[in-house]
């Protein structure tokens, strides 16, 4: 069941009924009294998995670049979202308007899985420690920007007493 959703177990279970009779989502919502909106996103997941709809979805695997650019150049060429959705056994449609998109603003590239959080510091040596020399001189630069900065605190002093 995914937590966010606005509608109860009740209503997923009938609406699932409903689908699998011929109903439309828009029918089905307005048979709920629910809005059309979580109604649709049930109903693609419907399309694409059938009853298990009202499953939950396992935690995230990651997908691979070359299954991504598959299902993207498939759908490209002709294939629509619901079929490869149930080929690769994708949560929902909406995967591959991600992909698609993210493909057509970025090229492949886009669909590589990217580095999450903060980029790696500057390169250290084998030890993991920087060596004495890289600190002295570290240590110098922030001495010699300390001073500079003095000196421009000391120019601007001087010249608010003339």
């Amino acid at each position: 069941m995914y937590k966010r959703s606005s509608l109860t177990e009740n209503q997923r279970a009938t609406a699932v009924a409903l689908f699998e009779t011929g109903e439309g989502y828009r029918g089905v919502a307005r048979q709920l009294g629910a809005k059309w909106w979580p109604v649709k996103q049930l109903h693609e997941r419907w399309r694409v998995r059938g009853s298990g709809a009202l499953v939950t979805k396992r935690g995230g695997q990651p997908i691979s670049f070359e299954l991504k650019l598959d299902v993207v150049q498939r759908f490209l060429a002709g294939e629509t979202k619901v079929e490869l959705a149930k080929e690769f056994g994708l949560s929902s449609p909406k995967a591959i308007d991600v992909w698609l998109r993210k493909y057509r603003d970025e090229g492949e590239d886009g669909l590589r899985s990217k580095r999450r959080g903060r980029p790696p510091g500057p390169a250290e040596s084998e030890t993991g420690q920087r060596s004495e020399l890289e600190q002295l001189r570290a240590e110098n630069e922030r001495l010699r920007a300390e001073v500079a900065y003095l000196g421009k605190l000391r120019a601007l002093r001087a010249q608010e007493r003339r």
